[in-house]
């Protein structure tokens, strides 16, 4: 039996994802290939090798993977899949575009956001914005599966010396075009990654306000987040919004600021491994959660700690 995993990168650098869905393979058990598909990607391929647990890296560098378009690598994965019993990749924005093609393209079910594995063939996964969670059993030849990434830990990084194979291009699909992106610059940790986070919510009142919550996160090197109303008020961009609709974040610290604490963040934040709540009303849903929990005004109490740190 033999592991498929696709590895997120930007062409350079290999992201932590791959990692954390290199744990969930070996958790299944069997050979584990990588696939890197871009262009010029020679240094995550690399990088690939080195992770622990790998046996093989299957490289595709052409142009047409550069920007990841998932009607050009579908095809890619799918004419690859059929030596393999399980296809795996991180559930993020690029995984969640390009997976269901490829489940679509085999005719199989796609096993989406899977947080562990009890057998080769049964996983569990959240559902009704994580206050369940589902056994799933799947017959299909091959399984496709999407990794909530939080319910895994990192593979080592170092240890592997797999080899690497090159692989050809599936062609260009001719369907889409890439145009350009916008990439947001932060010098702040990355939220997916980052190991405290603090988020700030509709308590903040303004964008201006958040302006606290900027200069705490540099003072303790954490990323900053928001809930799904601080971000429909406008008061910080939707990439910083953390959620069942935003980013899925288990940081090792988080730090719940002006939070009441609905259904739909607590589905991206729960899983932190210390949760600290800062709200003045004493009955907010945040604090059946939090480990630690301070009733205050928050305009008090942030500058307060600012002062500790």
């Amino acid at each position: 039996m033999a592991i498929l995993v696709i590895a997120e990168h930007d062409n350079a650098v290999l992201a932590a994802a791959t990692l954390n869905t290199v744990t969930a393979a070996q958790a299944i058990g069997g050979d584990i290939h990588v696939l890197v598909a871009g262009s010029g990607c020679t240094a995550a391929a690399e990088a690939a090798a080195k992770i622990d647990g790998v046996s093989k890296v299957l490289v595709a560098d052409d142009a047409i993977y550069a920007h990841q378009l998932p009607e050009n690598i579908a095809p890619l994965i799918v004419g690859l899949a059929k030596g393999y019993s399980h296809v795996l990749a991180p559930a993020s924005t690029n995984g969640k575009n390009y997976l269901p093609r490829v489940a679509a393209l085999l005719d199989v079910d796609q096993i989406s956001d899977i947080i562990a594995v009890e057998g080769a063939d049964t996983f569990k996964r959240p559902i009704y914005a994580g206050n369940a969670i589902a056994t799933v059993q799947s017959s299909a030849p091959i399984k496709v599966i999407s990794v909530r990434t939080t319910g895994f830990d990192p593979a080592s990084a170092q240890g592997g010396s797999a080899a690497i194979e090159q692989v050809a291009a599936a062609g260009d699909a001719g369907k889409s075009t890439f145009l350009g992106e916008e990439v947001a610059k932060s010098d702040r940790p990355e939220l997916g990654s980052a190991k405290i986070v603090i988020s700030g919510g509709r308590g903040m009142l303004s964008s201006d306000n958040f302006q606290m919550l900027y200069t705490l996160a540099d003072k303790l090197g954490a990323a900053v987040g928001a809930s799904r109303a601080a971000v429909d008020a406008g008061f910080v961009p939707n990439d910083l919004q953390v959620g069942q609709t935003g980013k899925i974040v288990a940081p090792q610290l988080y730090i719940a600021v002006g939070i009441s604490g609905a259904i739909q963040h607590l589905a991206g934040m729960k899983d932190s491994k210390v949760i600290v709540a800062i709200n003045k009303d004493p009955e907010a849903p945040i604090f059946q959660v939090a480990d630690y929990g301070l009733v205050g005004d928050l305009f008090e109490v942030i500058p307060e700690l600012e002062k500790l740190v």
